[in-house]
């Protein structure tokens, strides 16, 4: 899952939230350096990858890329699940989803000082063209596929991917809703044990 699903999943606990947010710039036991209820949001989102990246129904989304997109392919289901979480925002929460990311972009200033570097340095972009909310629409999702393409130095060929968006919108819409309510089940049950 891409960064809006890592937040929704932690629920209402903002420091879960934030913890699922920066996971994936803390490599190995440097989570440990972390306050307790962040370190659980790390590990919280660890777990969510691995059973995203074992799920049937995704695997199923992910071969409809690969023979185009190959280990790409995965990165790509990610973004393109967020794009239906947006999409649809108003059945998974009650709150706008505009308003949903403002509030988080604040918790985000709130705490700044603990974030990793690389997180410093990409946020205030995410903030500034308000990324979150660009999910919500095709157009977005272009943009983001484009700037991750170029972040691969043009050898991924994200930009692309929108076509296939695009041509199995309803595939891809039906296999995310189908995957997520189980997720969103799994990430409940596993905040439990935190």
């Amino acid at each position: 899952m891409n960064f809006l699903a890592h937040i929704y999943l932690s629920g209402d606990d903002t420091e879960l939230r934030i913890g699922n947010f920066i996971a994936d710039a803390v490599k190995g036991k440097k989570f440990l350096e972390f306050p307790d209820r962040i370190q659980q949001g790390i590990i919280l989102h660890r777990k969510i990858d691995t059973y995203t990246d074992t799920h049937p129904i995704v695997r199923q989304s992910i071969s409809r890329l690969f023979p185009k997109y190959r280990h790409y392919s995965g990165v790509i289901v990610d973004i393109l699940y967020d794009h239906y979480l947006a999409a649809n925002w108003q059945k998974y929460h009650a709150t706008p989803l505009n308003k949903y990311v403002s509030l988080f972009y604040q918790d985000l200033e709130t705490y700044h000082d603990i974030l990793p570097k690389n997180i410093k340095r990409f946020y205030p972009y995410m903030i500034k063209d308000n990324w979150l909310l660009s999910y919500a629409t095709v157009t977005g999702i272009s943009t983001v596929l484009h700037n991750m393409n170029h972040r691969t130095k043009n050898k991924s060929k994200m930009n692309f991917a929108v076509i296939e968006l695009e041509e199995y919108y309803d595939e891809f819409q039906k296999e995310f809703e189908s995957f997520f309510k189980e997720l969103i089940h799994y990430s409940n049950s596993e905040i439990q044990k935190l």
